[in-house]
């Protein structure tokens, strides 16, 4: 009798971390952003926002959007200085990220109507209301762009989006016209940033085996470009927070317990982005200084998840001065 022979199963694959990552991130970025406002509310004896899960997961959307179309445009223009650079780029993200973003400005302007009682057309004609569909326009026009012959045209509309949303976020009677200009600069340079950083990482990805060395003189240049988004963040954040957090509230408001746990994250990115230009600086395998900038993306996406529970949480001048 011939001996039977035996068929080895395939040995199953194991996904892989980066995979087991996004997947937990997919399933607890809803959750966070849904549970984010009460949580910071807790016990403060502030006002109670209605829905404020639904506006902190639409502001999420709304800036994640904003960053991976603004980044897309800075890192393609960052890509076409480099000298005998290849000819192949990434697949855009442009176009969906500013279709979601007019998705998320919509749902904010439905959840507005449903808190105020009112109809679609008469929340229109409110100021907040107004300019939700003014960031909805501008995101529509942006994506329209971004599938045209000339796609760079996109920021004129995202100007109008940045501009929208921070004469929306500065309501307030004392010197809104300070605060929405603080909220421009910090909106674009953070933006600029996360998104920049995701497009460059993208491209690196592309060109690890092809060009190498155009892949690490990209994220050169976008290190000097990040030092002085940094920079700008750095000064127009500390100059909000002075201005709308009063000192005695810091840690009773939801207000400043968020923007305690966002410095808290920001601390830990300026760590991570300091490790990634260092390895950089010095010569270190690009496998590693790429995985240290994934971790400062992924922790600068935790960064835009607290931004957006830090736009939905009462003012803390109400509670500073009862």
């Amino acid at each position: 009798m011939a001996p039977t022979s035996r068929v080895s199963a395939p040995a199953r694959r194991r996904p892989a971390p980066a995979v087991l990552i996004t997947a937990g991130a997919c399933l607890l970025t809803p959750a966070a952003a849904l549970l984010g406002a009460t949580a910071a509310t807790h016990g403060t004896g502030e006002l109670r926002i209605p829905a404020a899960g639904t506006a902190t997961l639409l502001r999420t959307v709304l800036f994640a959007a904003l960053a991976v179309h603004l980044g897309a445009l800075a890192a393609t223009a960052l890509t076409r200085t480099l000298p005998g650079r290849p000819g192949s780029v990434p697949r855009s993200w442009a176009a969906t990220a500013s279709v979601a973003g007019a998705l998320a400005a919509a749902g904010q302007l439905v959840r507005l109507a449903r808190v105020s009682d009112l109809g679609l057309v008469e929340t229109y004609g409110t100021r907040e209301g107004g300019l939700l569909l003014l960031t909805a326009n501008g995101f529509a026009l942006a994506a329209c762009c971004a599938v045209s012959r000339r796609p760079a045209l996109a920021a004129a509309p995202l100007a109008l989006v940045v501009g929208g949303e921070a004469w929306r976020a500065h309501p307030e009677a004392y010197s809104p016209a300070v605060g929405a200009l603080l909220t421009v600069v910090h909106l674009t340079a953070a933006s600029l940033w996360c998104g920049g950083l995701l497009h460059v990482l993208r491209t690196m990805r592309l060109w690890r085996r092809t060009a190498p060395g155009a892949a690490r003189a990209l994220l050169g240049r976008y290190a000097r470009l990040a030092g002085w988004l940094y920079a700008a963040l750095a000064v127009t954040g500390t100059c909000s927070a002075l201005r709308r957090l009063p000192p005695d509230v810091v840690l009773s408001s939801a207000y400043g317990r968020t923007l305690l746990a966002k410095l808290v994250l920001v601390a830990v990115v300026s760590g991570l982005a300091l490790g990634a230009r260092r390895g950089l600086a010095a010569d270190r395998d690009p496998a590693v200084v790429r995985r240290r900038a994934r971790r400062e993306l992924a922790t600068l996406a935790a960064v835009v998840l607290v931004s957006a529970v830090l736009t939905v949480v009462p003012d803390p001048h109400w509670l500073s001065t009862r």
